[in-house]
């Protein structure tokens, strides 16, 4: 694929993410293919990877272009997704995926459940009945599993969103409760705490804050309550993007705090859903995130030994580092990088994609003129 611009860098980049992944699925050989570099996680791995990857390409496969070649590969590889899903929940497939056996299956069909909120028309509404009645039933398993008291409750809350997408009996009360005990999480300033204490990391990226805002897009009208926290949830939410800009420096890195650090990309996952939903704040323009993001992208995705011989993600955060792996890290886990790619689900010719600006701190530090920076007051 000839790259001329930083769109079709950032498609070209997630497809190479993506083929190892998705072609062995629809093969029925994920779980004959995938690396085994932490050995213990293999009962995880291939969830992992399948939900977390298709969690980011959702937006491109259900508003990408609609013709050109761009269309043909969307369509190639929708349905691609389409056939992963089905062998993931197929009981008799080679690849069928563990979604009952210890803590970790509800994190992951989470993700997979974000995929089909992201995506509706292509991971819900186009599933065969046979693959939607099995996908169900994925979902639902995953009601025996005890989330922790931290971000894990969104992980229920939005499987049961994705079961009111799909038109299926869900569970008021675990998207409650997950809405209510994060808003008494919040902190200030744009940033909840992960359970009852602040962590200096990305979770509020990773999971907390995308998944606050696309639970209460799709449901928040069904409850005057939920309905009611919209309003304050996209303000600190456009606070958080605020301050992820910011936090890339002029040469595309940023810093190194927290856990989970090597799932790379993922860390702007925030920053990247913020500009796909055109909610970001007035004093950021979308070619200043897209610049800021192109920058971080390629400073990790180029670094040798991010993937290996045959093209699957390795551990790290610039290339292989297999020490900044923590014990519930697998290859599996490292495709929540995927999520940077969400602003792909815009048009090419939305503003995110036109023109060259400077990011915040590339500014600040060439000696330009900069906004002055505030803590968000009364949220």
């Amino acid at each position: 694929m000839l790259v001329t611009n930083d769109r079709e860098y950032w498609l070209k980049a997630m497809l190479t993410m993506a083929n190892p992944v998705l072609e062995s699925l629809a093969a029925g050989q994920l779980k004959q293919n995938i690396p085994r570099e932490v050995k213990d996680r293999e009962n995880y791995s291939c969830l992992e990877a399948f939900a977390r990857l298709v969690s980011g390409m959702a937006p491109w496969i259900e508003t990408g272009p609609a013709y050109g070649e761009e269309m043909k590969l969307r369509e190639k590889y929708s349905n691609l997704i389409r056939v992963g899903i089905a062998n993931a929940t197929d009981p008799e497939s080679p690849d069928y995926m563990n979604f009952s056996e210890g803590g970790q299956p509800i994190v992951d069909t989470a993700f997979l459940a974000h995929a089909i909120v992201r995506a509706p028309n292509e991971l819900a509404e186009k599933l065969d009945p046979e693959v939607k009645s099995n996908l169900v039933k994925a979902l639902k398993i995953t009601r025996t599993r005890k989330p922790h008291f931290s971000n894990w409750l969104l992980f229920s809350a939005m499987i049961e969103t994705a079961l009111y997408i799909l038109d299926e009996d869900w569970d008021p009360m675990r998207i409650d409760y997950a809405l209510k005990q994060h808003e008494q999480w919040y902190l200030g300033d744009g940033m909840y705490g992960d359970g009852p204490e602040f962590h200096m990391d990305y979770y509020n990226s990773f999971v907390i804050q995308p998944m606050l805002i696309d639970i209460l897009k799709n449901i928040g009208h069904l409850s005057s309550d939920w309905d009611g926290m919209q309003e304050k949830v996209e303000m600190r939410a456009r606070r958080y993007a605020v301050i992820q800009e910011r936090s890339i420096s002029p040469e595309g890195t940023f810093p190194i705090t927290g856990r989970s650090i090597a799932y790379r990309l993922g860390v702007f996952q925030h920053l990247a859903q913020m500009a796909l939903q055109h909610k970001l704040a007035e004093t950021l323009k979308p070619a200043q995130v897209r610049c800021a993001l192109t920058a971080v992208m390629k400073k990790m995705l180029e670094m040798p030994g991010t993937y290996d011989d045959s093209g699957w993600l390795q551990i790290g955060l610039c290339g292989h580092q297999p020490e900044l792996g923590e014990s519930y890290i697998s290859t599996g886990s490292l495709y929540l990088c995927a999520t940077v790619f969400l602003p792909l689900g815009l048009s090419e010719t939305n503003l995110f994609w036109k023109g060259e600006e400077q990011w915040t701190s590339k500014k600040a530090w060439s000696g330009c003129e900069i906004p002055i920076d505030q803590a968000y007051q009364g949220l």
